[in-house]
Order: structure tokens, then sequence, then C-alpha cells
């Protein structure tokens, strides 16, 4: 009883945005586990708090957090023996 009051609170303060808030973005939450939303909803991301809603992109919140691998560079120099700075 507890949880599913939580879930609504939840749920209720996170559509209950003000009118100014139209960047808020809604990212569907990848899983393979069990939906436990209601009918027509899923679950989705806002501000780093999973709740049931709708989602108004198609990127998962993993995607777009998930940040791009970069190769070690390595730093090549041949300087002529005996110069200073190698």
């Amino acid at each position: 009883m507890v949880r599913t009051s939580v879930i609504a609170a939840v749920a209720a303060a996170a559509f209950a945005a003000p009118a100014g808030a139209g960047d808020v973005t809604l990212y569907p939450w990848a899983t393979h586990q069990p939906n436990h939303c209601p009918q027509g909803l899923q679950p989705v991301v806002l501000n780093g708090v999973i709740c049931c809603g709708q989602p108004d992109t198609h990127v998962s919140y993993q995607q777009v957090m998930k940040h791009p691998v970069q190769r070690a560079r390595r730093d090549w120099r041949y300087c002529p023996e005996g110069e200073k700075g190698c």
C-alpha cells in the first residue's frame, strides 16, 4: 500500500511540471525486467528518477549518458641527440 502511494506521488510530481518547463525530456528506460507500469505507460527517466510515463524521445537514457570512448594518443617525437625538451 505504501509503495503504491509513493509511486503515485512521484508520478504526480513528474506530470505536474510548470507550464514553462517545456525543456524537460522523458527518456525511455531500457530494461529486460517486467513492466510494472499501468497499461499504456512505460518506465521513463525524469531528472534521474525512474517513473511511469510516455517518453518523448526514442533514444534511451542509457544511450544519452554513455560517454564516447577515446583512444589513447601517443606522441611520437624524434629529436636530434643532445637537443633539450625531448
